[in-house]
């Protein structure tokens, strides 16, 4: 139910949950959520051999599709992976063979690596047709893109500061924590917080940015503050 519906993992330790398992079947012990996600991990290999068995006896090509996701924090994107070929019975089967963690930035180079990592561990590097990536950008999309990315580059060194300083500020919980104290401090009341940008998107630059500026006399603050001899970076 949990792999089917994507339910959280920690629904299992849920007092409603519990109570309904207790009605249905007193008899049956309820888990923890280490113990499901134990048990997740056993089908997700049992599925895995299953489909590399699958691909291994298939006698035809394999044609490879690809997309991709970045997360809303900017820091991770996300790569799948899909396979299509046909069976022994001329029908059309695909299978999602990966979901990759890629970190920023997504390079040419750091996709390929991903993919090819892929295509070992399943065994498909030499049964290949076809790879297919999957683009959402039309060509009036890609010219605004275009001309986005000439802008920033005109205040290529500014961006360079915010992104310094925000990285500081975001490197470990204490520096968050700290950041945020002195924002209270100068009556800054926003809830937003800062976001690292991905170099690869502008988007995401943006986005810096935009909630860079709310805290600008943060930065400027801790500036000043000698405790802080490593941060060299304010943004202008």
């Amino acid at each position: 139910m949990i792999i089917l519906h994507e339910y959280p993992i920690v629904m299992v330790e849920h007092h409603g949950f519990r109570e309904l398992c207790n009605t249905l079947q007193p008899l049956f012990k309820t888990v923890s959520r280490h113990t499901i996600t134990k048990e997740i991990f056993k089908i997700y290999e049992t599925e895995k051999t299953k489909t590399m068995d699958l691909l291994a006896k298939n006698q035809s090509r394999i044609a490879i599709t690809t997309d991709m996701w970045t997360a809303s924090n900017q820091k991770r994107g996300f790569m799948v992976v899909t396979t299509h070929f046909i069976d022994d019975s001329l029908n059309l089967q695909s299978r999602v063979v990966r979901f990759i963690c890629v970190p920023c930035p997504h390079t040419s180079e750091a996709l390929s690596n991903a993919l090819m990592e892929c295509l070992l561990d399943w065994n498909i590097d030499r049964k290949l047709s076809t790879l297919t990536v999957v683009f959402h950008v039309r060509c009036s999309a890609h010219i605004l893109n275009l001309i986005v990315n000439d802008g920033l580059d005109v205040i290529s060194a500014g961006i360079k500061k915010v992104r310094d300083g925000v990285a500081y500020w975001t490197t470990t919980p204490k520096r968050e924590k700290k950041f945020i104290d002195v924002a209270r401090q100068l009556n800054i009341e926003s809830t937003k917080k800062l976001v690292l940008d991905c170099k690869t998107r502008w988007d995401s630059t943006y986005l810096m940015l935009h909630t860079a500026l709310i805290y600008k006399d943060v930065f400027a603050h801790l500036k000043k503050n000698r405790d802080e001899t490593q941060y060299k970076c304010l943004p202008s």
